[in-house]
């Protein structure tokens, strides 16, 4: 019974889903399932299968709380499809939940057109995140992502093309819409990305989800560059992301990389990234409205991690952290941030939490309105105020905010 509620937690449609969700936890409730073990750790990057990964909205909350994190946020690609059953499972299980997406932005025009920022597969692109977008604002953030979808299937059809042009001599082809499409969410407002083609040729050659998933890594370093095509009209321009956010009343972050020497998550070659101009990067960024960076501490080394730290103390730059979840290989839990040197983003989290609970009954309510930024001009005092906020809200299973944080 416990494994066909597992699996129910994919299935087709939301309310099967959360239906599962119930179920489960009320397993946990009564003892036929043991309960979480809390660690008071967060995840602010989780993508579901309205983007690509091998979990729902429902099966990522289920997975997040009982991996024991704290906190989790959503962050599907060009997609906020998967938003609403986020915030119900996260209510379910009794988890705060964020809500945003991410998308590629085009940083023409700009001290960094020419360069490689953190897009390995093309230069003057930049991975940005929204993160904690007011829950009435969610439509309007879906009305202006969708036309940016519909171009980006464009572009799809047009790698799995030339992607067959270097599978003809093996006799092997793959077709957009019977191999690549029905992998996604497309049709309940979901993206479609690379990795459902690269998944798409691993199940032609693998019996299992977790071979596909390794097979999907290893294509990911070493084959997608021989049939990317470059994005180009589905880019949002950098300055109208920004502006984007501050209609929504979202945070608007940059997603740090950094140089690549070993890929920790095995998709990635060798490869420099923004390291080589990071401090120009951020004050750029920060003096053209930018709020946050977000970061991944398991992704990085110290000296990385130290520098990215100083510089957004210095640009007044607010720290976010997830570990990007897109594959079962992943551990939803990033030990390195229940320590000293990062356990300030478990304050920011909760941040987060409080941000989005105050702008969902108001955007002048969120961390960066005018209003907020002339009533508390201080970004730690800021930060501060809404992780109380935010952590109001947080289980009795919890233990202490201020305790644990020093707040």
């Amino acid at each position: 019974m416990i494994n066909n509620y597992i699996k129910q937690l994919n299935a087709p449609e939301p309310e099967e889903r959360l239906g599962a969700v119930r179920e489960l936890v009320r397993m946990h409730e009564t003892g036929v399932l043991n309960p979480p073990e809390f660690l008071n750790n967060v995840n602010n990057h989780i993508h579901t299968t309205y983007s690509f990964s091998p979990y729902s909205p429902s099966k990522a909350v289920y997975l997040a709380w009982a991996s024991g994190l704290a906190t989790a946020g959503i962050m599907d690609h060009d997609s906020v499809g998967g938003a609403a059953e986020f915030i119900e499972a996260g209510r379910i299980v009794g988890l705060p939940v964020t809500v945003g997406f991410e998308c590629r932005c085009s940083v023409a025009n700009t001290p960094f057109e020419g360069k490689r920022l953190n897009s390995p597969d093309q230069i003057s692109v930049a991975y940005m995140a929204m993160h904690a977008i007011p829950h009435q604002m969610l439509g309007a953030a879906d009305e202006f992502l969708a036309p940016l979808r519909e171009k980006r299937n464009a572009r799809n059809r047009k790698m799995v093309e030339k992607l067959n042009d270097t599978l003809k001599p093996y006799g092997m082809a793959l077709d957009f819409y019977r191999d690549v499409l029905p992998l996604s969410q497309s049709a309940s407002g979901g993206c479609v990305t690379e990795r459902h083609i690269l998944y798409a040729l691993a199940a032609t050659m693998t019996e299992t989800e977790m071979q596909r998933y390794f097979l999907l890594g290893v294509f990911k370093s070493g084959l997608v560059q021989s049939f990317y095509a470059d994005a180009d009209e589905e880019l949002l321009h950098i300055s109208e992301f920004i502006d984007l956010a501050g209609k929504l009343g979202a945070i608007p972050a940059y997603a740090y990389l950094g140089d690549v020497g070993v890929s920790v998550t095995g998709d990635k070659r060798p490869q420099a990234f923004e390291d080589s101009f990071l401090e120009e990067l951020l004050v750029y960024l920060s003096a053209n409205g930018v709020r946050a960076v977000t970061y991944m501490p398991a992704r990085n080394n110290s000296e990385q991690l130290a520098r990215v730290l100083s510089l957004c103390e210095t640009n007044g730059l607010f720290q976010i952290s997830g570990e990007d979840i897109n594959s079962p290989l992943q551990e939803f839990i990033c030990k390195k941030i229940d320590t000293p040197e990062y356990c300030h983003l478990i304050g920011s989290a909760w941040a987060l939490i409080g941000h989005e609970l105050a702008s969902s009954s108001g955007l002048s309510n969120g961390m960066f309105s005018p209003e907020t930024i002339a009533r508390i001009p201080d970004l730690d005092d800021r930060v501060r105020h809404y992780a109380d906020l935010g952590a109001s809200v947080k289980s009795p299973r919890h233990l202490s905010f201020s305790e644990r944080n020093g707040l």
